[in-house]
């Protein structure tokens, strides 16, 4: 272990931390580091990973394009990429016609809606954004003008302008938006802040007030996308219709990309060369996420989410831990609330036990694993996190 850490020390940016461990290999929901020690993946990537490590349909859709053709640049077009287009719109469907573009990440999705709010600009009337306190839409520099974490935007001002960020209360939104609003983005959970879930009626209020004043409704589906709330996306919980939401994550199934998919007027916001970019929706990147939304479709693995994730809840809600406050969110993106400050301190024992999570802050766990989990792994689950739980009481 020192040996691969002293080479990470050496050679790696100095903007991540110490890796938790040196992977090797992955199998279903399983890990194995560089001493075959072998982990329960609750994290899949971060909300990545939704058909789990090394799945069939992955390595299919990964080796058969690669070895047609993978990358062709922007000036062309691919059967891959038009159908991820047409399957997305469709999966997304909000009644109103849906166009998509494709990136490599989270953050240029966001980077691509942000400027999307800037067209909705008639007359040079609408100069203001809204975000929420606490949100997260990444950490280049636009996604992070959206992000409300002053922490993690302070050392890199003065960020782009004309971002204001409000309390998640419907109070808040029924003060704010107004003419001068080109825009309101919101995640339906906001997963960096520790998986929390916005206010009953928040959605459908900010869907009424932002079409009410011409503003544009952007959602943030990163995290929340791709089933892992037991929806599609997270804003069909609540029965709208968005302007626009932004994707990634699980979208590829661990292969990276992300994409905007706007709908109704947004959709004619864009014009030719205003935006782009040299490797999205690249025909290798299009397949593989072709692949991976059609196997979570097939495999009814949107259902699945939210059968599992509310076995997940009663699990942990009956362990009676005197560490445990609660369960916020939906489906498997799930946050576990602490009493006291210590989720680093579990994530550290349950990597001890060969269960892992993350702390999303000092008294939230975040629960995130691959879309396929079963109920032995979520039996396998309770009883390692119990295990976690208990060395941590244990220490206080």
């Amino acid at each position: 272990m020192t040996e691969w850490l002293d080479r990470f020390d050496r050679r790696m940016m100095r903007s991540m931390a110490p890796p938790l461990a040196k992977l090797v290999r992955g199998e279903g929901v399983r890990v194995w580091d560089d001493a075959q020690r072998e982990y329960l993946d609750f994290l899949a990537g971060i909300a990545v990973n939704s058909l789990g490590h090394a799945h069939p349909v992955f390595v299919d859709a990964v080796s058969e394009q690669a070895a047609r053709l993978a990358h062709v640049s922007n000036y062309f077009t691919t059967e891959p990429a038009l159908e991820l287009a047409e399957r997305i719109t469709r999966l997304a469907a909000t009644g109103e016609h849906g166009r998509a573009w494709f990136g490599n990440s989270g953050t240029e999705a966001n980077e691509a809606a942000f400027k999307l709010a800037r067209l909705n600009n008639p007359g040079g009337a609408r100069t203001r954004v809204l975000a929420l306190v606490d949100g997260f839409h990444g950490r280049t520099m636009g996604s992070l003008a959206l992000t409300g974490k002053p922490p993690l935007r302070e050392p890199f001002e003065p960020l782009p302008g004309g971002v204001e960020h409000i309390p998640a209360t419907i109070d808040a939104l029924e003060a704010t938006v107004d003419e001068s609003i080109a825009a309101l983005f919101v995640e339906p959970i906001q997963g960096e802040a520790g998986v929390v879930d916005l206010p009953d009626g928040f959605l459908e209020t900010a869907r009424d007030l932002t079409r009410r004043h011409g503003a544009l409704l952007i959602v943030d589906e990163i995290q929340t996308g791709a089933g892992r709330t037991g929806q599609w996306f997270g804003y069909q919980h609540a029965g709208i219709a968005p302007d626009a939401i932004t994707v990634a994550k699980g979208i590829g199934g661990g292969f990276p990309i992300g994409g905007l998919v706007t709908f109704g007027h947004a959709s004619s916001l864009y014009t030719k060369g205003q935006h782009g970019s040299t490797f999205g929706g690249n025909p290798l990147a299009a397949a593989v996420s072709n692949a991976v939304l059609g196997e979570i479709e097939r495999a009814r693995l949107v259902e699945n989410a939210a059968v599992r994730g509310e076995q997940i809840r009663d699990r942990v809600e009956r362990l009676g831990s005197p560490l445990v406050a609660g369960v916020r969110g939906r489906g498997l993106l799930l946050g576990i609330a602490m009493t006291e400050p210590v989720a680093t301190t579990v994530v550290t024992a349950a990597m001890r036990i060969g269960l892992i999570v993350n702390a999303a802050n000092d008294s939230t766990i975040r629960i995130a694993p691959p879309l396929i989990i079963d109920e032995a792994d979520v039996d396998e689950f309770a009883e390692r996190f119990a295990r976690a739980l208990d060395t941590v009481a244990a220490s206080l």
